[in-house]
This record gives structure tokens, sequence and C-alpha cells, in this order.
């Protein structure tokens, strides 16, 4: 199977690996840190776009599945847990949402701490959920931890899967991974 994928707040590289391995094609990534973008560079022998707030849609190509570990300082238990609120980190995911209102993609794969969740109460998870729904996406969503799956590292993340109707006929047959 062969598909073309985006890679945002792509850090080194690491969801990219996973898809680039399935059989996507990555044309475009971004990150933001200096540091990251020049391990991606070495890692894959491209440097991501910057700042994702200062892309416009329109320099994105065209592409079938959209990934992004959004920052997720502003959710996590530990911190302030500013959430929407943080200055610089907290509306990142209306970003994703940006590209995904904008692009269409026929699937994407949001990673997160496991405290989106439970932040403010569960509000901040049912406005992304609710957001992504309203753009006509079907979501699945599951908290999985690394080292259930070989990875040295607990690591407890939430997934959040979603799947364009318009682009499917009928339900989408979608499972979790078993550890």
């Amino acid at each position: 199977m062969s598909f073309d994928f985006i890679d945002l707040f792509a850090g080194i590289g690491g969801m990219r690996l996973a898809f680039q391995d399935a059989g996507g094609t990555c044309v475009f990534s971004s990150e933001w840190d200096k540091d990251s973008q020049k391990t991606y560079e070495a890692n894959f022998g491209e440097l991501p776009a910057g700042d994702i707030t200062k892309i416009e849609v329109d320099e994105i190509p065209n592409f079938d599945v959209l990934l992004a570990g959004f920052p997720c300082q502003p959710f996590s238990t530990i911190g302030q847990r500013a959430g929407f609120k943080h200055e610089t980190q907290g509306t990142l995911f209306y970003d994703v949402l940006r590209i995904i209102s904008a692009k269409r993609p026929t699937s994407f794969l949001l990673e997160n701490v496991k405290g989106l969740v439970s932040h403010d109460k569960g509000n901040t998870f049912e406005t992304i959920k609710k957001c992504l729904s309203k753009e006509g996406y079907e979501l699945y969503f599951q908290i999985l931890d690394s080292a259930d799956f070989g990875v040295p590292q607990v690591r407890k993340r939430i997934y959040i899967v979603g799947f364009d109707k318009s682009k499917f006929k009928g339900e989408v047959e979608f499972s979790w991974p078993s550890p």
C-alpha cells in the first residue's frame, strides 16, 4: 500500500519511521525546535519547516494521512496544566485542526499525554473530540503504554485516530494493536 503523509510536531521523526515502514511517503514535515530539526535532517535528509503557526495551508502539499504529536506540556499532569490557555503551546491543536479542515486527509493519528483526557475535568478532550467530529471524522481513541509493546519505557499516551466518513462507505474497520 502506498500513501502520502505529513509529519507535524515531528521531533526527530519517530512516528515517521512507522509510517514509512508501512509504505508511506512523507511529503511535508514541521518542527520548530532547532536541535530536533538538525537530527530530523540527519535521519531523513530533509529539514522540517519551522513553526506550524506561521505556515499557510497552501504551502502544504496534499496528503492522505496527518501525523501530529502536538505539544503535551500544557496538558501533562507534571506542570501547571494551563491547557488551551498556555501562551505558546496550548492552542497548537487548533493548527492541526486548521490543516485537517482545509486539506481533508483520509485519516489522521494524533498523540499526546494521557493527562489530555482528564485535563479541565475532561472538558479539553471533549472539545478536541467535538472539533474533530464536526469536521466529519469517525474517531477512535485509546490510552496505550509503550511498555506493553516491548519498549523498555513506561510511556502512557492517548492516541486519537480519525477517518473521514465521506471517504469511506459504511463503517470503518479499525482495531487497536494487542500488547
